[in-house]
């Protein structure tokens, strides 16, 4: 009982602080306040605690990769034959994820499974932190969010890019630009095919960016929007809680959260294949 109350309670605790202090999210967009918030409230003074609260979204991100580190060292410290508990459940992790994404690159590009497992994982614990009380999502917030999601992006952009040039030379990367002309009418086609494929492919990270940015930032916003609202539906009562009308959408968002790591993880794939040689992908 208690584990649900911290869950449920403590984010509507945090939205009535926030409303006492009128404080609204970024760019005016409601959103529940993390333990840095409280932070930067009580130690105005602080340098440290103020910057750290200035760059909230990096932060996170940072905890995630650290937190993702630590539970990949305790799993894999004592490695056994017969695999139990936390090794089992990493090997079983760890295989489906190779055997999902490898299933989609073929043979040639199994070595970026490790890459894009690595990717879903670490977008998918991102998306799931802001579901615990005093923590945010670094992939929500329209201002600190969206670098977190572009940096993302590119960095599966340029890998991409590196990929296609290591693994078609220089001269069939630019012919792959060029729409892998074979006619006459198609090299005529080529100045007109060429910006175009350039303008899409730029298009790529700026799609992957904003299309996870949305959604969480849309889910934050939503639970906050309906914490808020269980606290005004028992404001004439005086108490410092309300009705948990966020928690329909807080089990909501574990699927979407989770389906939106999958949709990243699964369009970055489709665009390795593409880079990849015809004959190596399916």
């Amino acid at each position: 009982m208690d584990y649900f109350l911290l869950k449920v309670l403590l984010p509507v605790l945090t939205v009535a602080e926030n409303a006492e202090h009128g404080g609204e999210g970024e760019g005016g967009a409601a959103h529940i306040p993390n333990f840095l918030t409280f932070l930067s409230q009580w130690f105005h003074d602080n340098v440290i605690i103020q910057s750290l609260h200035s760059w909230e979204n990096v932060f996170f991100a940072i905890l995630t990769a650290v937190l993702i580190s630590i539970f990949a060292i305790i799993s894999t410290r004592k490695t056994q034959m017969i695999p139990r508990g936390l090794q089992n459940f990493m090997e079983m992790l760890v295989e489906g994820l190779d055997n999902f994404f490898g299933g989609i690159l073929g043979k040639q590009g199994r070595h970026l499974t490790q890459f894009l497992g690595a990717l879903f994982i670490y977008i998918w614990c991102m998306n799931m932190l802001g579901l615990v009380p005093g923590f945010m999502s670094p992939t929500g917030g329209l201002a600190g969010g969206f670098n977190i999601t572009v940096s993302l992006a590119l960095v599966v952009f340029f890998y991409v890019q590196f990929t296609g040039i290591k693994r078609l030379g220089l001269g069939g990367y630019l012919y792959h630009f060029a729409g892998s002309p074979e006619s006459v009418v198609q090299w005529v086609l080529v100045p007109l095919n060429l910006p175009i494929h350039i303008i899409g492919e730029l298009a790529k990270p700026l799609s992957l960016s904003l299309r996870l940015l949305g959604n969480i930032t849309g889910e934050d916003m939503l639970i906050a929007a309906f914490a808020g609202l269980g606290i005004t539906a028992l404001a004439f009562m005086e108490l410092p809680i309300g009705l948990p009308l966020q928690v329909p959408f807080v089990l909501l968002a574990l699927l979407t959260g989770t389906i939106q790591a999958l949709v990243f993880t699964l369009l970055s794939t489709i665009y390795f294949t593409m880079m990849l040689p015809h004959e190596e992908h399916h």
